[in-house]
């Protein structure tokens, strides 16, 4: 049986330890980061290229931290760093 079909969504951010990299994103509380590539629903790529493009001031690097973040807030994981990278996500402008 074939798989479902899919996109590749792929974000990948290299950044130091002064969180200086390509992409938006912003180190976690150790100054590291990591490249993450995920398979994901054409239709969440397609919805997420929409966001983006509707709300320049986010990019896919932003828009995937604030997602992961408020999953992991929302289902009882308690770390300042997850809520720290979940606010600041979602009210910066």
């Amino acid at each position: 049986m074939n798989p479902p079909p899919h996109a590749h969504a792929h974000a990948n951010v290299n950044a130091n330890a002064t969180g200086e990299g390509t992409g938006s994103a912003s180190p976690d509380s150790t100054g590291t980061m990591v490249s993450l590539r995920a398979d994901v629903p054409e239709a969440l790529l397609v919805s997420m290229r929409g966001f983006i493009d509707a709300h320049p001031n986010w990019d896919q690097y932003r828009l995937f931290q604030a997602a992961l973040a408020g999953f992991l807030v929302q289902n009882g994981v308690q770390s300042r760093e997850v809520t720290r990278c979940y606010l600041a996500n979602m009210f910066r402008r």
